[in-house]
């Protein structure tokens, strides 16, 4: 008896909870994210033309098969990795992207009959276009003007709307590098191109190796190289040497380089400790010159492509003693990519007088929702220091340069939305305020920087 009675009991309790449950309407739809963004707001972020900060633009046609210039490390040719899910075939994100560029209509993945489908509507607007393309690119992501990062421009990438990026990573490694090549298989495949890149630079300048000192590389190889593409019309220079070594740079004098320079510049294979100091001097001497030339400094600053990757080098507080040293005041520093994983770190170097970070590739890979809650965090202390960008590049067959533009421009305007919405709920900033930093985000920060009208 007594323990019918407990299964009573039990049945007592049990079934109007189960009746409960079964009773209880469905889950609410998720809100879209334009429905929590303020409409005045929205409508701002909407119309409003940026400056992207970074971005690869690939040539037009004629030239789009054959160029290979929208990068000085491409990373097509890299091992495989574990690929975001924002660069993956299946991202649903692509069919937003196609729909608006293309109106290609078929959803990711697809099949190789389906992107046959997909490059044969690329190529009639393509051609339709002809050499206005890039441009035709821009105008559907609301960009006014992109900052390209190419060694050279070209036909159809071209000022106003276009300004130059150039790379500068090559004469940090004027030496032998196939002992710095042989770290990593990434390095093994990067290294031959810095080497053929600096070749180029070598024989703008009418020689074909170092000079023998180092007084003389700096004076008739690294500044002349600096002033003409300054005088080109590069508004920066661009360090991809995230991806070839850290950023624990120490401060060399320039007697204790040169000495290490003469004793290394014809050896094979150098020792790398000493081969270290030297580029330790040449990164420290290319920052100076830059701002001199008021040519802001560019560095890959997020975890990076590729399985071997150096993610611990890239913290950037490893960049406290530059921006810190009174000799790179005039030097501006714009971290790229946002950092991640150090949201945090990145964003407490923006009150150095000289420390920029910009959206490019976080407003790619990671989703509106969760960039705008670190976003909202720089925005609430250095609104002034945070840039609009995409990095627009050719990453697949699925997600080219132009995918990635567009896409990476909705995303930013959507997580920028986000936080300023929430700022103006919280009462933090007034209306005024949330569309003067919404401007600044998009494009008056980055014309204050570069002096892009």
């Amino acid at each position: 008896m007594r323990s019918a009675r407990r299964l009573t009991l039990v049945a007592v309790i049990l079934v109007p909870i189960l009746v409960r449950a079964q009773a209880a309407p469905p889950a609410a739809p998720a809100i879209p994210l334009s429905a929590e963004i303020d409409p005045e707001l929205a409508r701002l972020l909407a119309a409003a033309p940026a400056i992207d900060n970074h971005a690869h633009p690939v040539l037009p046609p004629p030239n789009l098969a054959t160029d290979r210039n929208f990068d000085a490390l491409p990373v097509d040719a890299m091992e495989p990795q574990t690929d975001p899910v924002g660069w993956r075939p299946d991202s649903p994100q692509l069919a937003d992207a196609w729909q608006a560029l293309w109106r290609f209509t078929e959803p990711p993945p697809l099949s190789a009959e389906a992107v046959k489908r997909l490059n044969a509507v690329r190529d009639k607007v393509r051609t339709q276009q002809g050499e206005r393309f890039d441009l035709w690119v821009l105008d559907q992501a609301h960009i006014a003007t992109m900052l390209a990062n190419r060694v050279s421009l070209g036909a159809g990438v071209q000022p106003p709307r276009f300004r130059w990026v150039p790379y500068i990573d090559a004469l940090v490694f004027p030496f032998d590098n196939a002992g710095l090549a042989a770290a990593t298989p990434d390095r093994a495949l990067f290294f031959p191109l810095e080497d053929k890149l600096r070749a180029q630079y070598l024989a703008a300048v009418k020689l074909k190796a170092p000079p023998a000192t180092l007084d003389a590389y700096l004076s008739q190889v690294v500044t002349p190289t600096l002033e003409r593409q300054h005088s080109e019309g590069a508004v920066a220079e661009k360090f991809e040497i995230a991806y070839l070594r850290g950023f624990d740079f120490t401060d060399p004098s320039r007697d204790e380089a040169a000495r290490i320079y003469a004793r290394l510049v014809n050896r094979p294979r150098p020792d790398l400790a000493e081969y270290k100091v030297v580029q330790d001097f040449l990164f420290r001497f290319i920052a100076a010159e830059c701002g001199r030339l008021k040519l802001a400094v560019h560095l890959h600053a997020m975890s990076g492509a590729g399985g071997y990757f150096g993610i611990a080098g890239v913290n950037p507080l490893l960049l406290e003693p530059l921006l810190n040293a009174p000799k790179f005041r005039q030097t501006q520093f714009v971290m790229l990519h946002g950092g991640w994983p150090f949201v945090h770190e990145i964003g407490a170097l923006l009150q150095k007088p000289n420390g920029w970070l910009d959206l490019s590739q976080q407003s790619l890979v990671i989703p509106p929702r969760t960039l705008a809650g670190w976003l909202r965090e720089w925005l609430e202390i250095f609104p002034d220091k945070v840039l609009f960008a995409t990095d627009g590049y050719p990453y697949s067959e699925s997600l080219g340069w132009e995918e990635a533009s567009y896409l990476a421009s909705r995303n930013i305007r959507q997580a920028l939305g986000l936080a300023l919405t929430g700022m103006l709920r919280d009462r933090e900033i007034t209306r005024e305020r949330a569309a003067a930093i919404a401007r600044g985000v998009l494009h008056d920060n980055a014309a204050k920087l570069y002096g892009i009208p």
